[in-house]
């Protein structure tokens, strides 16, 4: 297949251009690579994971932040699940690539602000710190019942 149709395999059918060059990586055929879009395809990779954690944490601490500041006892049991939910959806992330417990980090501050957006929001008479009350230690927010400090 020439370098051009390789090229158009791409832009007219994905999966077939998937196959194709899963084909040419095991076969460790160097020189058939369409190198521009492989290279396009692993860099877009790592950003939708990072997406993803990112998403990830911003509900988490949507969550967390409601059932600790919000107080409305009906609605803890929702909010502990969604907690443990979002939490086991980032450490399947994290299980996968390690590396992004540094990424939480260098995001924290920012997902708190938008976290804090979206839960001000709903609940405009309840106060909520502007700056992260929950520590820059993956760990605990992946474990920690940060409402069982405060009864």
């Amino acid at each position: 297949m020439s370098k051009t149709s390789v090229k158009n395999l791409y832009d007219e059918d994905f999966y077939l251009w998937v196959e194709d060059t899963v084909r040419k990586l095991k076969a460790r055929d160097k020189d058939n690579l369409d190198w521009e879009n492989l290279i396009e395809e692993v860099e877009a990779l790592g950003k939708s994971q990072r997406k993803t954690v990112r998403s990830f944490l911003v509900r988490l601490l949507e969550h967390l932040l409601k059932r600790c500041y919000v107080p409305m006892s009906d609605c803890y049991r929702g909010w502990e699940i969604e907690i443990r939910n979002f939490r086991q959806r980032l450490q399947i992330e994290l299980e996968d690539s390690p590396s992004l417990k540094n990424f939480i980090l260098e995001i924290l501050s920012k997902s708190y602000t938008m976290a804090l957006e979206n839960v001000s929001d709903g609940y405009p008479d309840v106060y909520f710190s502007d700056v992260c009350p929950f520590p820059s230690d993956v760990d605990a927010l992946l474990n920690k019942k940060f409402w069982e400090s405060l009864l």
